[in-house]
């Protein structure tokens, strides 16, 4: 009896646009009616999940540039091993996944004070969910590069240029 993942060889698709855009609408969407019946009883947000997830997207990006590199062949770099690079892809996926979930929930967080801008504290946490979103947005951005830089050229298993 075959499963689907044996229909597809045993191959890692990429991750499409889709399950993360349903991530992020679903969870912006349940956010934004949370945060609408309960905002008077919430604490400040915290700013300190902006600077962990772009240093996040930011050591993603740097390792897609180095794997990307690596996985090329390219001069001054020895190869990546398989089951590294596997492991790569499975942590970009999860970062995808991550990325949107915070751009969704942080997105429908802000959208839900747009109509208390003139108090200060809910001023204060809308700029803090916005950037939050944003940032949660590169993250996801960044994994789909590493995701990327993780593919094996079509020409390298001609060449045997993929060494396990």
């Amino acid at each position: 009896m075959s499963s689907p993942s044996n229909d597809r060889n045993g191959r890692v698709r990429p991750t499409g646009w889709r399950v993360p855009l349903a991530v992020a609408v679903v969870t912006g969407f349940v956010m934004f009616l949370v945060v609408r019946e309960t905002y008077s009883s919430l604490v400040l947000l915290p700013w300190t999940a902006i600077p962990t997830l772009l240093l996040l997207a930011f050591g993603e990006l740097i390792t897609a540039v180095h794997v990307r590199r690596r996985i090329r062949g390219e001069s001054g770099t020895e190869p990546i091993e398989p089951i590294s690079a596997a492991r790569l892809v499975a942590f970009a996926k999860a970062s995808v996944l991550l990325g949107a979930l915070a751009c969704g929930a942080f997105g429908g967080f802000a959208l839900a004070l747009l109509d208390w801008l003139h108090s200060p504290h809910a001023r204060t946490d809308a700029l803090v969910a916005g950037g939050t979103a944003l940032s949660g947005l590169l993250l996801a951005l960044a994994a789909v590069f590493l995701e990327y830089a993780c593919r094996v050229p079509p020409d390298s298993h001609e060449n045997g240029g993929a060494k396990g």
